[in-house]
């Protein structure tokens, strides 16, 4: 019988629903093109990102628990039994379900890789099946980054037959050594390409990156040498040279981004057929339709904070990717937001409180300016072709740049290309504190705010509506369905076998 993580996935299917395990590949070659090609049979893997933006909570995990975006609850609309409160203040439980999504998720990703690597592990010593093995396992150390980043502590299994039923936490720091060598054996085993939706070279770097970065937050010790790392395969990723900065700073969101030269690594999207981006009707006012003749009409909820919208300067050519004051029709007449008695649809970026009960129709309906970061195009539907990346060149400058900064060098050079894009004066001396705060902006409403909040020491401060927080707060309880499942990660983690 084959004991697949029965623990993590019975129960999953029953709750969640199966996550679709197209025929398709990933990064969208046909896999009937492949007849000895196991990339072909890699789309399993893939599959669990395409929900990472919608209900496998991973985005609202990340940025709602930040001090950047938003969702107010506004009148009668956005409570959702206080599902998006809990992430902003902090006070979510293990019942809370972005905190329930993520975790099946991110095993699906773990069990189909391990599937993958076992029934293609025969043919390992042909070029063609290592360079599919690579990738399947950095993709595995991928989905573990994305647990202990998320929940600390979590079972670490790499087998498919014979895996554990009910298997023992492990220890955090262990698992990041575990993940870590994984990938530092296999980079260099991917043949270079430059997809941008498949595994590629340029992401292994990044995710060594992000991993040699945040080793603090993930041992619980200081490792200088992780620094110099950290920067080693910045350059590496630089040195490929297939990458660079767009002219435009929003030029890697367009619709059409499948190509752009800042993507590294992106999460494909279609309209029709890889559905699964719709944050355009999670932010847009129900009359923003209007603007962009969009066929359906969005639900008017996220926003940006104004302490955020506010730390971007005038001139800051990201602004262009919100939409504040009157709002205006394609064809440039002035919106009136007919469901609040035909008042102008004017967005304020200032948002009164949290809970907007109480208020007047314009502070419920307008506050908070909303987000076009990703192009919302003529005629838009409710999900968006845009692909979403995971790594952009732009946040490879920043890592640099911070590690340097971390090794007590000078890292002017690489965030000053990111603010002269944008248009603003560069910086001399730049400090960690500025690297955040150029994080914050360049990289807004890309998933990465919380893991930055808690790498830079700022996650539990208070702001806006959140009263300051405990350190237990920079991780995720297990949910509490799978601990039904399994009790056993209701026990203290153990050392991995």
């Amino acid at each position: 019988m084959k004991k697949i993580f029965l623990a993590f996935l019975l129960l999953t299917a029953v709750q969640f629903g199966c996550t679709k395990l197209d025929d398709e590949l990933y990064d969208r070659i046909p896999a009937d093109e492949y007849t000895a090609d196991p990339i072909g049979l890699m789309s399993p893997i893939y599959a669990p990102m395409r929900e990472f933006l919608d209900w496998g909570g991973w985005w609202f995990a990340q940025e709602l628990t930040g001090d950047a975006v938003v969702c107010p609850t506004r009148g009668g609309d956005w409570d959702d039994g206080g599902k998006w409160r809990v992430l902003h203040t902090h006070t979510w439980d293990n019942n809370t379900e972005a905190v329930n999504s993520m975790w099946s998720r991110f095993y699906n990703g773990v069990l189909a890789a391990n599937e993958f690597i076992e029934t293609q592990q025969e043919f390992a010593g042909d070029s063609i099946v290592d360079n599919a093995l690579a990738k399947a396992r950095i993709l595995r150390a991928y989905y573990y980054y994305l647990l202990i980043d998320n929940y600390g502590d979590v079972p670490y299994v790499t087998q498919y037959l014979g895996a554990p039923e009910q298997p023992m936490r492990n220890f955090r720091a262990e698992i990041f050594n575990q993940i870590v060598k994984e990938i530092e054996d296999n980079a260099g085993l991917i043949v270079t390409n430059n997809t941008k939706t498949g595994l590629s070279k340029g992401a292994a770097f990044s995710l060594l990156a992000k991993l040699y970065l945040n080793h603090v937050v993930y041992t619980g010790t200081l490792n200088p040498a992780y620094w110099e790392k950290a920067e080693a395969v910045c350059d590496s990723v630089i040195n490929l040279g297939q990458y660079s900065l767009e002219s435009d700073a929003l030029a890697p969101f367009i619709t059409a981004n499948e190509n752009s030269p800042e993507n590294i690594w992106a999460i494909p999207f279609d309209e029709d057929t890889y559905t699964g981006h719709n944050l355009h009707m999670r932010t847009l006012h129900y009359n923003s339709n209007l603007t962009f003749e969009m066929v359906v009409g969005p639900w008017n909820g996220f926003a940006v904070m104004y302490d955020h919208f506010n730390t971007y300067e005038d001139g800051d050519r990201r602004k262009n990717g919100f939409l504040v004051g009157q709002q205006y029709t394609y064809s440039g007449e002035p919106i009136m937001d007919q469901g609040a008695g035909g008042i102008p649809l004017v967005f304020n970026p200032f948002i009164p409180a949290l809970d907007l009960n109480g208020y007047t129709p314009d502070e419920i309906r307008n506050s908070g300016a909303r987000v076009v970061k990703f192009e919302v195009k003529r005629g838009a539907k409710d999900n968006l072709s845009n692909d979403f990346p995971i790594f952009r060149y732009a946040d490879v400058l920043l890592m640099k740049a911070e590690a340097l900064i971390r090794q007590g060098e000078n890292g002017d050079e690489y965030v000053n290309q990111i603010r002269e894009r944008a248009g603003l004066t560069p910086w001399t001396g730049v400090t960690l504190d500025q690297v955040l705060e150029e994080r914050g902006r360049e990289l807004f409403w890309e998933a990465h705010r919380r893991q930055d909040l808690i790498r830079f020491g700022k996650f539990n401060k208070a702001w806006w509506e959140k009263a300051a927080s405990t350190p237990d707060r920079q991780t995720f309880p297990i949910p509490q369905w799978a601990i039904d499942s399994n009790p056993n990660l209701a026990q203290p983690p153990v050392a991995i076998e």
